[in-house]
């Protein structure tokens, strides 16, 4: 996204002075665009021959309709509207010129006269503005509008023929540029590409733009502006908002956003999103609300207003306007709502190091991102299938080969046509197109490969997104390499450089970087490219040739690699991996497990993506183990005879398999008891039987409804009355809900088919709901935990509520879409983490703006009612009940108990007493670290990762007794903990079922490897700084004055203790040495994550089993707590080894913390600060070797995942930080190099103060 990353020198870099005005008025004020010119012409009352005029008098054809026209045959009229416009406030005004493109003009036989119609047009405007900056002193500028035309490159206007296109590429950049010749000599000021309904054409306009400026004009800002079609959040041609954003910001646009389609309400959640995703500054003219049933607009000036007033309070907006039905009335009444109010300050920071790209959705590759499969089987070179079928002309069956390759898991699709009897440009082509009509492949990014410059060329001109382009090289010399590069960043791409210049391929390792550093040069200083759009391929070079000096190629392609991510700022490294085994092609088994561990060492080394067979790579520790020997060999060059074994071992390879088997056994009563036995029970072998019997007894169950209302809900009732008496439990209850949702699932296609048969016979249109009530579940945005969510879900899904269950990391606008949509009579809100609480908030406000009145509910572990009625409530004015008979009632109640906790809050919080600062500094824990034992040095300095853990040594490290939290099996004392809940006599039954249930699923999946355990551990020299902690790369002498590679930033108690006690205020930076201590210290951090737990639930549930679907989540979180648990006692003992005399602790004392050292998580109570992950995740590289990656909001996925630091001082223990003073954040915020707002917003749980006041 051109826009958000710029922080380096092109020659091409500098603004014009326009745009350095433009920006300077922008950041005093908020600036007004005009408003409809179609519609303020329709209110003219014109006749054909208005229309014709005196030029046109004799033409062939009919020209009543087009508007533009009227800049040449009625310019009067056109010089007062845009008078009107500009008197009524507006700054800037548009060129009369929407449809003044050839292709457009074509329709009225008037294309000979494009460029004179822009060129009068223009010059029109150009003189209104003079006019009335002259009358008002006001400086007005003229925008030329430069419309979509009436054909699109990316659909094809023929359904039978999907690959059709009635426009190319090539014939828009023409039309455009003769439009924009005649704009710029008429003398507009800003240039307006607008209602981008199709990226592609908006694409072919930048490119006639960027050629324009380059050989002929001064270049001049640049507005782009998009149109959402619908409130889905995407143009016609598919794109949502952020790929669009995506695919046209290397253009560099002064202002980016959105017109027409949409009113101002329901376009604020698309502006939002562009806003967050881009630097530009944002223009929004909306339509004056949507369309009547007769097409015209009904939206007042005011209504208008008002609603780009909020916009502009929300501090979203730079630029406002209005686009259909919007009048001089509507832009007099916008800019008096914004006058007073301030524009939006862009961010200066997203995405700063990230490759972006897009196909209808975004892609971004960054810091974190793991590697990235680039899915190679759509090349006429790579893969027989594919060229068979391109060959023989079966395009369409060669699509499904694309299809594939993304569901396998694909983020980018590599397209080659090389092959000497394909018309390579045609079939590049017609393969794009094809790909463009199919939404499941054209959401991923393309990359548009070959060596012939003009196949790459015919595949860019057919996709809207921002391609990847494999490849360009030096081989033909320096000036062919920019001017293929020059025309890459005009078509907006990517570029994939390969390791080639004029002598040949690199092969050796100082060639490659030698190659790559120069075409890093050319390409950011001459060209002007941003440095995260260079991606280099070192070259992947065949390795088991049997000739000696391709021995090293694989060691050389990661050495290369290596030394690239140091020295090249921002570039990407890729590769063919196919390359690497080709001396073994027919040899499946040996390629693909070459590859698993050529990658494996490869992207340690820092490579990013690589064109790869998505469904075929190994697991490293997958591979055979004689395999995986062998293959190190020959890739590291260890065995001169790697090639021969490997090629015996292919002979002996064998593969093997399981079964499974069930048993049942009961069967009696009337089909009514069976159906509430097996709804009890949770036994759903015959349910569907059973349900099907009570539906063929018409007599006693007229409607599929009278099933679901009879035997189903009274086996139901049973459940709940059980299950509200204590004596069934939730694990039996999500059984129950199974066996539920199975008949229910059964009965559907009845109760449907009988709908539509009643209304057909009554000729009603009103829906019939089954349901007693609809409610959406959603984890907020930035939270991926959803076990508690997911159990709510069921137990109101046995209750006969319809449950949209809307997954995790959910979006506001669309949780609430999704709302009104359904029209819920419930919005239920779940997270975890304590970023999610603010989230929460926000959707609380969102809904009371909108003036919603839904129930909201508020769940979650880090929820409370406290954090609830002081935080949330406050922000909405709806209640969370069910009945209506006792909703007023209701609502009184719980105002008036919410109303009571918020007091007792801000009494507490009056009546607690802090330390100052400097106070709770001078009462820390003051360690006396010379007469102290020395800190211990551990085993190795840096990062130690460990790839597939052991999980069945985990299984004895496990703490049974959150596991049965989750399920609310809680005993009485004595028997509260684990083994003791066994004996409790109300709860213990149950439990000793869902604990066996428990091991069988565990024990199934270790054995199968359906879960699978990663981490990392490092160690590194640390001194501590006041409340901080300096982290070094290497063994530091204290005192000196070395620069730390991190620093982590402590939060200190504030809260004053009893005047008797001695205990200190502690931060975890005591439990470091400082700097001026002469003693040498460490640090220790940790990330392991049980991987799989996602896929196997989601498995689960399509098989209507929520009781495993909770279960195997429930198992993956304890066995990520046994991980840290277990990987913890292996730090004391070995892998620091500070506490090597410890004994064989039992899991109960280790659970009770009974050893010495601590290790503290980011985000509780010790630092309640979840931004220091993010600084944890850089030192440690945790993405990159784990896969273990941060939300947006710093939550961990998978979710069963803990984080830490390791401390091992004896006298370290935790704590908690507890409530702080505005003091200690505005100086932490200072330390943290944050502003003091952001800090609040992370550590609002903490604070001792109400920010609000």
């Amino acid at each position: 996204m051109a826009p958000t990353i710029h922080e380096y020198s092109s020659e091409k870099g500098c603004r014009c002075p326009l745009e350095v005005e433009l920006r300077a008025v922008l950041q005093q004020r908020i600036m007004v665009l005009d408003g409809g010119m179609g519609t303020m012409i329709q209110q003219q009352n014109l006749e054909e021959e208005d229309f014709r005029g005196k030029e046109f008098k004799d033409h062939p054809l009919l020209l009543k309709g087009n508007n533009d026209i009227l800049s040449i045959t009625q310019p009067d009229v056109i010089y007062q509207i845009h008078k009107d416009y500009l008197l009524a406030g507006a700054d800037i005004i548009e060129t009369n010129t929407f449809s003044s493109t050839s292709i457009a003009q074509a329709d009225y036989g008037l294309e000979h006269r494009a460029y004179h119609l822009n060129k009068t047009s223009a010059e029109l405007a150009r003189r209104a503005a003079d006019d009335v900056t002259k009358q008002t002193g006001c400086k007005r500028y003229v925008a030329g509008a430069v419309g979509p035309t009436n054909k699109t490159l990316s659909v094809s206007p023929s359904v039978e023929r999907p690959d059709f296109r009635n426009i190319t590429f090539s014939e828009l950049v023409e039309a455009y540029t003769e439009q924009l010749r005649g704009l710029l000599d008429g003398g507009v000021d800003i240039l307006l590409v607008e209602t981008i309904f199709d990226t592609a054409n908006a694409k072919a306009a930048l490119f006639a733009i960027d050629l324009l400026f380059e050989k002929s004009y001064e270049p001049k800002p640049i507005f782009i502006s998009g149109t959402i079609v619908d409130k889905s959040g995407r143009t016609l041609s598919g794109q949502t908002g952020e790929a669009f954003v995506v695919s046209v910001s290397h253009a560099k646009p002064l202002c980016i956003g959105l017109n027409c389609a949409l009113g101002a309400a329901e376009m604020r959640p698309f502006i939002e999103a562009i806003g967050k995703r881009t630097t530009a500054l944002i223009l929004c003219y909306p339509n004056a609300g949507l369309p009547n049933t007769f097409g015209g607009y009904d939206e007042t000036p005011e209504v208008t207003a008002s609603n780009l007033k909020e916009f502009a309070i929300s501090g979203l907006v730079n630029i406002v306007g209005g686009c259909c039905g919007t009048t001089p009335g509507h832009i007099r009444a916008i800019a008096k709502a914004v006058k007073q109010c301030q524009p939006r300050v862009p961010p200066t920071d997203i995405f700063q190091d990230y490759l972006l790209l897009s196909g209808l959705e975004p892609f971004r590759i960054g810091p974190y991102t793991n590697f990235v499969n680039i899915g190679e089987r759509c090349n006429v070179a790579g893969s027989r299938k594919f060229a068979k079928l391109i060959m023989a002309g079966n395009y369409e069956e060669a699509l499904s080969i694309a299809k594939a390759q993304v569901e396998m898991g694909a983020q980018i699709l590599d397209i080659n046509m090389d092959e000497g009897m394909l018309e390579g440009p045609t079939a590049m082509a017609h393969f794009c197109k094809l790909i463009a009509s199919e939404p499941d492949i054209a959401r991923v990014p393309l990359c548009i490969d070959s060596s012939n410059f003009s196949v790459i060329e015919a595949g860019l001109k057919c996709c809207q997104g921002k391609c990847i382009v494999n490849s360009i090289s030096l081989k033909e010399g320096e000036q062919e390499f920019l001017n293929r590069a020059n025309t890459v960043r005009r078509y907006g791409a990517a570029v994939v450089v390969m390791a080639f210049d004029e002598e040949g391929q690199a092969t050796d390792t100082e060639h490659k970087v030698q190659i790559c550093t120069r075409a890093y040069n050319l390409l950011v200083h001459k060209v002007g490219f941003n440095p995260n759009d260079i991606i280099f391929d070192p070259n992947i070079l065949t390795i088991g040739t049997g000739m000696e000096e391709h021995s090293e190629y694989a060691i050389n392609f990661i050495r290369a690699t290596r030394a690239i991510k140091e020295t090249l700022p921002g570039a990407r490294v890729s590769g063919g991996l196919s390359n690497l085994s080709f001396s073994f092609r027919g040899m499946e088994v040996i390629r693909e497990a070459m590859h698993g561990v050529f990658l494996y060492h490869a992207i340690k080394d820092g490579m990013d993506m690589g064109i790869v067979n998505a469904g075929n790579l190994p697991v490293y520790d997958d591979i055979d183990k004689e395999l995986l020997l062998l293959c190190e060999n020959l890739i590291w060059h260890r065995d001169a005879d790697a090639t021969e074994k490997l090629l015996a071992f292919a002979q002996n390879y064998v593969k093997g398999g399981k079964k499974v088997v069930q048993t049942d056994e009961w069967r009696d009563g009337t089909v009514e008891e069976r159906l509430e036995y097996a709804l009890v029970k949770g036994i759903d072998k015959y349910v569907v039987e059973d349900t099907e019997e009570c539906l063929s007894q018409v007599d006693r169950y007229a409607r599929p409804l009278h099933v679901i209302e009879g035997p189903l809900m009274t086996g139901m009732k049973v459940v709940g009355d059980l299950f509200g008496a204590g004596k069934m439990f939730l694990p039996q209850v999500i059984k129950s809900a199974r066996v539920m949702k199975k008949a229910v699932g059964f009965l559907i296609p009845f109760m449907e088919k009988e709908r539509k048969e009643m209304m057909a016979a009554t000729g009603s249109t009103e829906e019939m709901d089954p349901y007693q009530g609809t409610i959406v579940l959603a984890t907020v945005k930035g939270d991926v935990h959803d076990i508690g969510k997911n159990i709510v879900g069921v137990v109101l899904g046995c209750n006969n509520f319809r449950v949209i269950d809307m997954g995790v990391m959910v979006p506001c606008d669309k949780i609430l879409r999704e709302a009104i949509e359904h029209k819920a009579d419930i919005i239920g809100l779940s997270g975890l983490i304590t970023p999610s609480l603010d989230e929460m908030i926000y959707v609380a406000k969102e809904m009371e703006r909108l003036g919603m009145k839904t129930p909201l509910l508020i769940g979650g572990a880090t929820t409370s009612k406290t954090h609830t009625a002081v935080k949330i409530a406050p922000r909405y004015s709806s209640p969370v009940l069910l009945d209506e008979d006792v909703r007023e009632e209701y609502f009184e109640e719980v105002t008036e108990e919410y109303e009571e906790i918020r007091q007792e809050h801000y009494d507490s919080l009056k009546d607690r007493r802090y330390l100052s600062l400097s106070k709770a500094r001078e009462k820390g824990l003051h360690v006396d670290w010379l007469s102290s034992p020395r800190p211990v040095r551990p085993q190795f300095l840096g990062t130690h990762v460990f790839d597939s853990y052991d999980l069945r040594g985990l299984v004895d490290y496990i703490d049974w007794k959150p596991f049965f939290d989750i399920w609310q099996l809680r005993g009485k004392y004595p028997n509260r903990g684990y083994p003791k809940i066994f004996k409790d006599k109300t709860v213990g039954t149950e439990a000793r079922r869902v604990y066996d249930d428990a091991q069988r699923l565990l024990n199934r999946l270790i054995d199968s490897r359906g879960l699978q355990g990663r981490g990392l551990v490092g160690f590194w020299p640390a001194q501590s700084v006041g409340d901080d902690i300096h982290v070094y790369a290497d063994d530091v002498t204290p005192h000196s004055n070395l620069q730390p590679i991190v620093k982590f930033h402590g939060l200190r108690q504030q809260v004053e203790k009893d005047s008797a006690s001695s205990e200190p205020y502690l931060c975890l930076s005591d439990f470091v040495a400082p700097r001026d201590s002469g003693v040498a210290d460490y640090i220790g951090l940790f990330a392991v994550g049980v991987f799989g737990a996602d896929k196997l639930s989601k498995q689960f549930e399509a098989q209507g089993d929520d009781y495993n679907s909770i279960m195997v989540k429930a198992l993956a979180d304890r066995l990520a707590e046994a991980f840290a648990e277990e990987l913890h006692a292996r730090v004391r003992k070995d892998l620091w080894g500070y506490s090597t005399e410890e004994g064989l602790l039992h899991a109960a004392d280790l659970h009770r913390i009974r050893y010495q050292g601590i290790r503290p998580a980011a985000g509780y109570p010790s630092q309640p600060d979840h931004t220091e992950k993010s600084t944890m995740w850089a030192l440690a590289g945790i993405q990159d070797k784990t896969g273990i990656c941060l939300t947006e909001s710093l939550a961990m996925t998978p979710a069963a995942s803990v984080s830490g630091l390791y401390f091992c001082n004896p006298q370290a223990s935790y704590f908690a930080v507890g409530k702080i003073t505005k003091e200690q954040v505005e100086d932490y915020a200072g330390r943290k190099e944050m502003s003091v707002p952001e800090v609040e917003r992370w550590l609002g749980p903490i604070l001792g103060y109400d920010i609000d006041e």
